[in-house]
């Protein structure tokens, strides 16, 4: 899929772009969308909420939530369930159909929040920790996204920028590329694979 394939680079903290809720009960600061126009099969976004709100409803989109900062989100579904992530990075994967409220325990709550069209990608989100060193692999069709949460990276690669906490790295399908960066702290890595291809 040639929308994976864009090139690697490190999106800084700073470049997301802050915007206001239509219901004005909170904020989402948006890292990255492919494409970057038109209609996204991935996006990856950080919500700031402030007080009970409903979610957006997003028809044909999976999703999965972590908890970065806040003493908790208490997330009330319509069908009757009610999930609380608790720090430290509890998550929920849930479809973008449901029907759902979302309610910081105590003060504000932010989220990391990772979405992306089923029929389209197949995504994977693992918690990592870093101390030393670590590889990951591009191939053609498989891309990751990495989210720092705490700590700093170096990259191998002289042509990509260190990373600090709150950073985020794309890494783009391409031949058959390691990726091999140092550093120390936590991040989420993102597996992204075109549907169909086994994850």
């Amino acid at each position: 899929m040639e929308l994976l394939t864009t090139p690697a680079r490190v999106i800084p903290a700073a470049d997301y772009r802050r915007e206001r809720w239509r219901n004005g009960l909170g904020w989402t600061r948006e890292i990255l969308r492919v494409p970057e126009q038109g209609d996204w099969l991935l996006r990856l976004s950080i919500a700031e909420i402030e007080q009970d709100a409903a979610f957006s409803a997003f028809p044909g989109i999976e999703r999965e939530l972590v908890l970065l900062h806040g003493a908790g989100l208490r997330l009330r579904f319509t069908d009757g369930r009610c999930v609380t992530l608790l720090p430290p990075y509890q998550r929920l994967r849930f479809a973008g159909e449901d029907e759902l409220t979302g309610a910081p325990v105590d003060g504000t709550s932010r989220d990391f929040n990772l979405m992306w069209r089923r029929a389209d990608l197949h995504a994977e989100l693992l918690h990592r920790s870093l101390a030393g060193s670590m590889t990951f692999g591009s191939e053609p069709q498989v891309a990751w996204a990495i989210y720092l949460l705490t700590g700093q990276i170096a990259f191998e690669d002289a042509a990509m920028p260190a990373m600090q906490a709150g950073d985020t790295a794309w890494l783009g399908a391409c031949e058959h590329r390691r990726h091999l960066l140092h550093g120390s702290g936590e991040l989420l890595a993102i597996r992204i694979t075109p549907a169909g291809t086994g994850g």
